[in-house]
């Protein structure tokens, strides 16, 4: 028996991924002396539409209208994705400190959002739990 409803294990998907876009961002801002040292990126976008294209997601549907995914469990794997395309400093390197000091905000506040929300739905559980 499952006590946790099926979006905890979502947030902690997303969760995960905002903390490897939190360690990515970080890696990029450690990294904008290095000569040749190209930025990364998390596309985790990609991942969710690819899973969603390929039919590998579960849900639970309320209402026959919603749209049918399979019963098959997905992981979602974000992938790292290396930006060659530019270049920003004349020493090879393209990592644009605004750019990804903006990102690092825009993260972790997403990932606040998220752990209130998880922090919401445990709340609920203990509330349940304890009868009050």
């Amino acid at each position: 028996m499952n006590i946790f409803p099926h979006s905890i294990q979502s947030l902690e998907q997303a969760l995960s991924t905002a903390s490897l876009k939190q360690r990515v961002h970080s890696a990029n801002i450690a990294n904008v002396d290095t000569a040749n040292y190209k930025s990364k990126q998390v596309s985790f976008q990609t991942a969710l539409t690819d899973a969603v294209n390929n039919q590998r997601m579960s849900s639970f549907k309320t209402n026959a209208n919603h749209v049918p995914f399979s019963t098959e469990t997905s992981q979602f794997n974000p992938q790292i994705k290396t930006n060659n395309a530019t270049q920003f400093n004349s020493n090879g390197n393209n990592v644009d400190m605004d750019v990804e000091m903006a990102e690092l905000a825009k993260n972790q506040l997403w990932y606040n959002a998220l752990t209130e929300r998880v922090n919401g739905k445990f709340n609920s559980l203990r509330t349940v739990i304890d009868g009050r």
